[in-house]
């Protein structure tokens, strides 16, 4: 004892003073202030107590380091530097749980912000599968808070999140999200299955798989593979509508993984080929441009051979669908539109409205499924109404999912007569933006999903005419400051003047061919399917605490 700073000192005395945790957490305080041999301790001597024998003083000096980092990038950047971090780490293996909560406790604020090199030093020394360990052996929330908490910082960092998903995933999945979710591998029965609890656990659980959900093609694979995390994520979101809880950041957690996940399924999981249409394009557009007698009705009606779009024809099921398979089933379109009814948090209604949009993507039997499961469940009024939205990122997913469901011939119609308007109105006038002053890619998105939409119908393309949209398209052509702007809106012009029924339309409302004029030299090629979707990670996520000295 006679080496220690006499601030450990009168900590380690307070330790033996039998007074209620808090009371004595103050006592040993004002006893070290009232000391007059009391300074502050460098930082060079906390960490030097991190190695005493004695475990009161590493306990202590943890919780120091814990308190000094808190919102102090120049704290940090020292202790980095005097190797503490490595003792912290080897820390998290210790019997005592005052001991390794404490350090925990600093890691997790080391480990918070923007300086990537604190997270690096804390992989370096194996800290990644020393938290898991950690997870896996405590019974304490507390220390699972703290864990999870520092594994979501770690998780922000792109280098980290493969090297979570190796050590923690299933671990992660079977410690906390199934357990907290009210989802049972072994029950069958809905009944007995329990509702989500959103505690802080969960949401530092959810919201670390967030992020390294959004990695790649590896990381979306190894997701969807870990056993009972689809299932259980989507149970908690199920509860969540069921108890109108929709607001929360576990939900919001939880539908970005999903969307996540759905992105490029049709082409990333097992066995995707066998469900291709390759020609599905083709025959979709080839169904004639009008309507005629044997086109379907919103579901029955005679169909044209070689192409299913008016009714819905699922594949029979011989067993209970799990796991990664439940990402595309058509059922979980209400889910996503009961999100999108429900929740007023701008990410959930993103994330739901993306998912929808990846799940509509692409060629393949399942999209096609969901497109018309969509429609049968009227989810469209309900994306359309989203059009009408103020935040840029709700109206940007919302118009790309519905320029992936009108590749459904039948969507097509029904958002030509119902969307239009919407689309059109949120378009800038040249260089006079609307009122909502949406960001270039959203206007870019809108522009596609408008071609989309007229591409292979007159009828739409009339429709625009009449919505005095050409004057917007024409002026944007003409004067918007973005290429890729003036490159979105010359297609849609091209498309309308393409047809020749319409052009004495044109004519008579004063436009000729040189508004249709290309201003900008692009491709002329058929745009593919927008099916697109950035990683929905939170960018400024980050857990730190702030600690009192106990």
């Amino acid at each position: 004892n006679g080496n220690l700073n006499p601030f450990f000192q009168a900590m380690c005395r307070a330790q033996t003073l039998q007074f209620p945790h808090k009371r004595s957490s103050m006592v040993s305080l004002d006893s070290i202030r009232r000391d007059p041999r009391w300074r502050d301790p460098n930082l060079h001597e906390v960490i030097s107590m991190l190695s005493h024998p004695m475990d009161p003083v590493k306990s202590n000096a943890a919780a120091y380091l814990q308190h000094l980092c808190y919102e102090n990038d120049r704290i940090k950047q020292e202790v980095r530097q005097l190797n503490g971090v490595p003792i912290l780490v080897e820390l998290l293996d210790h019997p005592k749980a005052e001991v390794h909560r404490k350090a925990c406790g600093a890691l997790r604020n080391i480990s918070f912000g923007k300086d990537h090199n604190n997270k690096m030093a804390i992989k370096s020394c194996d800290g990644i599968q020393a938290l898991v360990r950690l997870l896996r052996k405590s019974s304490s929330m507390e220390v699972k808070e703290l864990v999870t908490g520092t594994l979501w910082n770690l998780s922000s960092h792109e280098p980290l999140k493969m090297m979570v998903i190796n050590h923690g995933l299933q671990t992660l999945t079977d410690e906390i999200i199934i357990p907290h979710s009210g989802w049972r591998r072994d029950s069958a029965d809905p009944s007995k299955m329990q509702s989500a609890e959103w505690t802080t656990v969960f949401k530092n659980t959810s919201g670390c798989l967030r992020n390294v959900s959004s990695d790649g093609a590896e990381a979306r694979q190894r997701l969807r593979e870990c056993q009972g995390l689809v299932d259980a994520l989507l149970h908690a979101l199920q509860s969540a509508v069921l108890n109108k809880d929709t607001d929360n950041k576990s939900v919001e957690n939880c539908v970005c993984i999903l969307r996540n996940l759905s992105y490029h399924v049709h082409k990333e999981i097992p066995g995707a080929e066998r469900f291709q249409e390759p020609h599905a394009n083709h025959l979709m557009r080839s169904v004639g441009h009008q309507k005629k007698k044997n086109e379907p009705d919103c579901f029955g009606g005679k169909r044209p051979k070689g192409w299913k779009y008016g009714t819905l024809d699922l594949p029979k099921r011989t067993e209970h669908m799990k796991g990664l398979e439940l990402l595309y089933q058509p059922e979980v379109v209400r889910l996503y539109l009961s999100l999108l009814t429900c929740s007023h948090n701008h990410n959930t209604l993103e994330a739901a409205a993306g998912a929808l949009q990846n799940l509509a993507a692409g060629h393949w039997a399942w999209s096609s499924y969901i497109r018309a499961t969509v429609r049968k469940e009227k989810g469209l009024p309900i994306l359309v109404e989203l059009l009408r939205s103020d935040v840029d990122k709700v109206v940007r997913a919302v118009a790309i999912a519905l320029r992936n469901l009108a590749m459904d011939r039948r969507n097509k119609d029904l958002i030509g007569s119902y969307a239009l308007r919407d689309l059109v109105g949120n378009l800038p006038c040249g260089q006079q933006h609307p009122a909502k002053n949406l960001e270039g890619d959203t206007v870019v998105s809108i522009l596609n999903t408008i071609h989309e939409i007229i591409t292979d119908s007159p009828e739409n393309a009339r429709a625009l005419i009449q919505g005095h949209a050409v004057q917007k398209l024409v002026a944007i052509n003409k004067s918007s400051q973005s290429a890729r702007e003036t490159k979105a809106a010359s297609h849609v012009l091209q498309t309308i003047w393409a047809y020749k029924d319409l052009r004495n339309t044109l004519i008579k409302a004063g436009w000729n061919k040189g508004h249709f004029k290309v201003f900008l030299t692009i491709s002329c090629g058929k745009q593919g399917s927008d099916d697109i979707t950035l990683p929905l990670m939170d960018k400024n996520q980050g857990q730190q605490i702030i600690a009192c000295i106990p």
